[in-house]
């Protein structure tokens, strides 16, 4: 595929994707937290040798593979130690979104890895998320607690008990992410159940780090209303017949499946063979504080290496706002707060 975009028209695109309304579905508190916001909390807590200078902060957050990620990803966790430390990245995080012109998002927030060994409840660090969240009014934000497959299903299960008390606080799905290719998804199959009759919709990551069994297991098993990544799918050309006519929502995040090296090449993302094939997938950042992409980049990405049309972008907009978890009986409707905004053109 040949790019005969001029520099003109590469930065008319961006300006564009940058004004544009945005959604985001995937996208994870602890891994959207602004460089120097986590800075400031690793000062907090005495620094930390392996990062001298919030200039080695980005370095560090760079990853040979996806066992790698997790690795700094639970580095990165032992900077977030009360409460107050979550109200401080909502916030940020919020804020961040708010610059970007994201204006919906659903929030992934992973509690079981903060109150094994702190005095944290999940409540509390639901309630300090809300609290942070809540500074911030022009980008509505709704939670999405991260059972944490690596925990088991026993935990997940008492972690969604747990949340099932939380409604209140803007929660209204469940997932779980971790180490994929280490826990298949049918041990949680009575958990999703279980979320099922509380009343909370459903994701997981994968065919991430894992291959396209994990997927089916997803779907299958699980009956998720979403999948998060699912980029090896296409390995078995039945299942994604099956996406297709179940109808479960792929939450695609190109740049992030570059960083933890899930993809070898750009190029062998399945994107857009997904979109021609007519699976209702839309584009997320993932965990933009530790893979350093903003939305904007990961539409440009699709303009620029896949070809993707202005309509078809604004057609992926449409499937994240579709796709999404909103409440109903809260108006006016998101394609309406979407398609009325001032730069939806």
């Amino acid at each position: 595929m040949i790019n005969t975009r001029t520099a003109s028209n590469i930065q008319s695109d961006m300006d564009w994707l940058h004004r544009i309304p945005k959604a985001e579905l995937h996208l994870h508190l602890e891994g959207a937290i602004p460089l120097d916001t986590l800075w400031e909390l690793i000062i907090k807590y005495g620094g930390d040798k392996s990062v001298p200078d919030q200039a080695s902060l980005k370095s560090r957050l760079t990853y040979s593979n996806f066992p790698a990620f997790i690795e700094a990803w639970v580095w990165k966790n032992n900077f977030i130690r009360a409460y107050d430390d979550f109200l401080f990245i909502a916030e940020a995080i919020a804020k961040d979104l708010v610059r970007q012109n994201i204006i919906y998002a659903e929030v992934f927030f992973s509690p079981s890895r903060f109150t094994e060994n702190t005095p944290m409840t999940t409540a509390g660090i639901a309630e300090a998320i809300r609290a942070g969240l809540n500074k911030v009014s022009e980008c509505e934000i709704w939670l999405v607690p991260d059972l944490v497959r690596d925990h088991g299903p026993d935990n997940a299960s008492r972690t969604l008990d747990e949340i099932a008390e939380l409604k209140s606080f803007g929660i209204v799905g469940i997932g779980a992410g971790g180490s994929e290719h280490l826990y298949p998804p049918e041990p949680f199959s009575r958990v999703y159940e279980k979320a099922r009759r509380l009343g909370f919709k459903t994701s997981i990551h994968a065919g991430e780090a894992a291959g396209a069994e994990s997927v089916r297991g997803a779907v299958e098993f699980l009956r998720v209303d979403r999948i998060g990544h699912a980029t090896r799918a296409e390995e078995d050309p039945e299942l994604l017949d099956l996406l297709f006519e179940t109808g479960t929502a792929l939450e695609l995040c190109p740049l992030s499946n570059i960083a933890t090296g899930s993809i070898d090449d750009i190029m062998n993302h399945p994107v857009r063979r997904y979109f021609n094939k007519g699976l209702d997938i839309s584009i997320n950042t993932d965990d933009p504080g530790m893979f350093h992409n903003s939305m904007a980049e990961e539409y440009a990405l699709l303009i620029h290496k896949f070809d993707f049309k202005r309509s078809e972008i604004k057609k992926l907009i449409l499937n994240a706002v579709q796709s999404s978890w909103r409440p109903d009986k809260i108006g006016p409707s998101l394609i309406e707060k979407f398609t009325n905004n001032n730069n939806w053109a």
